[in-house]
């Protein structure tokens, strides 16, 4: 099991946490398989897994209330495993690989509106003089007009700034994009950085947490939480909302999909037309109220 994660991460380009979820994925399968027969299931029992067995693991997955997409993404960890089984070891991987993965309901993304998202990045800066309402309005903005993920925004470090007219990011599976910085999200890090009290070297995390270590995710999403309280926005309103609020406005305004693929850093097109689907759907929503009839 460890020499088939070391080449994930090796060969494959997996990310750190990729492979924690694939390591804990696959141990918990193995773990149901030596229960279901009663004892260590060994090398020569992976080969001999049954499409039955497989079924249970999966039911066993659903029963302990897992969402269909996180049994799903267990699946695929252990078709890789078995894969690789069966390429390094010769272990036949036929009923496994063979095995359905649960049915995942279609989910739209849900971004906010355009007033909505302005508001928040503004009700984080609503203490100009604190550098930490200056940090979460400087993430915050990065967020929505750079469209980055919030473990991309938190990567980058100080010898990024002041941030460049094209910022190159890293996203997942270590795919490189070059990313517009708008005037906006450079000014709001400057007014950050001239207030933030530690002294970091260039290495350091750009975004820093009270202590002067690297800011966290967690502390990025509890204060959105706080945020949108104060607003009275719905939950969706997420740090990660502020990237589909990205993507979804440039579409509205007459963005182009595949320029919205590459910004957002997508490896396949249907990622990124989920945002078609999502305008269609508000069209169809304006054409609803409109007509005549329906009044």
């Amino acid at each position: 099991m460890q020499r088939w994660l070391d080449q994930l991460g090796a060969v494959r380009g997996r990310s750190p946490k990729t492979v924690e979820a694939y390591r804990h994925d696959v141990a918990g399968y193995l773990g149901f398989l030596n229960g279901h027969r009663g004892g260590p299931v060994g090398k020569a029992g992976l080969g001999e897994v049954t499409t039955s067995e497989m079924r249970s693991w999966i039911a066993s997955l659903r029963g302990d209330d897992l969402s269909a997409r996180s049994a799903a993404r267990a699946l695929s960890a252990v078709r890789s495993f078995h894969r690789w089984l069966a390429e390094a070891e010769g272990i036949d991987a036929t009923a496994v690989i063979a095995t359905r993965s649960p049915k995942i309901k279609a989910s739209l993304p849900r971004p906010l509106a355009p007033d909505a998202a302005k508001a928040l990045i503004a009700e984080a800066g609503q203490t100009p003089t604190d550098w930490i309402a200056a940090r979460d309005m400087a993430v915050l903005t990065l967020l929505y007009a750079c469209g980055l993920r919030i473990s991309e925004a938190l990567s980058l470090r100080q010898s990024d700034a002041p941030l460049p007219d094209m910022l190159r990011i890293t996203g997942k599976g270590g795919k490189e994009r070059l990313v517009p910085v708008l005037p906006v999200a450079r000014e709001a890090v400057e007014q950050y950085r001239a207030l933030h009290p530690h002294a970091p070297n260039a290495e350091s995390p750009l975004f820093l947490g009270v202590r002067g270590g690297a800011l966290n995710a967690s502390t990025v999403q509890k204060t959105v939480a706080n945020l949108r309280a104060r607003l009275g926005l719905p939950a969706t309103a997420t740090p990660h909302a502020l990237r589909h609020s990205f993507a979804t406005h440039l579409l509205e305004a007459g963005g182009d999909l595949r320029a919205i693929q590459t910004l957002l850093g997508h490896a396949s097109l249907s990622s990124t037309q989920v945002y078609t689907a999502l305008d269609q759907a508000r069209l169809m929503d304006v054409y609803d109220a409109a007509r005549p009839k329906r009044r």
